[in-house]
């Protein structure tokens, strides 16, 4: 990992509940050298990616992050684009819906949408961080990504986040090529017991998947019919969150249930 790879990393341990890193801490979470730790975040400071309070030592985000972000929802709106979508997917299934973006290490949260249906519902935080592999969202994005991109993400280890996740880098393959033949992925208690996901990809301008689309609800309301509504309407809604942020599917990806 060269310079840059490593002092960006760094800013992948700030999380909602996290919003503020001391020093100790980002040693031990990166795995890196305290005095390694110490000197890229002060290049990170200097470049206003990270700042300290007058009174605190720990880090948080800096003004530049708020910076780019603003320059990448010019450039790409998902966000603001997204939350109509998400809201009216999310009535229409009564279940939570979710928009992420994909990065080089994780999959983050982007967006997300609650439905007042049911009073039991999966939560979600914005700016969550999750895996590739254990996840509907990550799936879809990993099914249309660039094949040596696939290869880099399978080579690291595979946590098992619940004992149904798949950590097996040959049937995580498989499972890709299945998803590239219906445009859709599922997974059912790999991130978190009792939740059944399913997602679809979002593609930009190039025709590569930028990210997923997503719907998620306890394993106990997932019957068949269920499972129908959802897939239908997490299709036309991939479809038109792809088509408003300027972005079209590569010319293999299914188009069946799309209107």
């Amino acid at each position: 990992m060269g310079t840059v790879s490593k002092a960006l990393s760094l800013l992948s341990f700030f999380a909602p509940d996290r919003t503020e890193v001391g020093l100790s801490d980002l040693t031990r979470l990166s795995g890196m050298n305290k005095a390694t730790v110490y000197r890229l975040m002060g290049e990170l400071q200097d470049s206003g990616f990270v700042e300290q309070g007058e009174n605190d030592r720990a880090y948080r985000l800096g003004p530049q992050v708020l910076h780019l972000a603003a320059l990448r929802e010019a450039s790409t709106p998902i966000l603001s684009v997204s939350r109509r979508i998400l809201r009216e997917l999310s009535e229409e299934t009564g279940e939570t819906t979710h928009v992420s973006l994909g990065h080089d290490s994780w999959v983050q949260t982007l967006s997300h949408a609650y439905s007042p249906r049911h009073a039991t519902k999966v939560t979600m935080e914005d700016a969550q961080t999750v895996t590739y592999h254990a996840t509907s969202s990550g799936l879809a994005i990993l099914a249309y990504a660039d094949p040596e991109f696939v290869e880099t993400v399978l080579a690291r280890p595979l946590k098992a986040h619940t004992s149904m996740t798949t950590v097996d880098p040959e049937v995580i393959r498989a499972k890709l090529a299945q998803i590239r033949e219906t445009g859709l992925s599922a997974t059912l208690g790999s991130y978190e017991l009792e939740v059944h996901s399913h997602a679809v990809p979002i593609f930009g301008a190039d025709h590569k998947a930028l990210g997923a689309l997503a719907v998620a609800a306890p394993a106990s309301r997932m019957g068949p019919a269920q499972q129908d509504i959802i897939k239908s309407a997490l299709r036309r809604a991939g479809a038109a969150l792809t088509h408003r942020i300027g972005g079209s599917p590569p010319r293999d990806y299914p188009q069946n249930d799309i209107a």
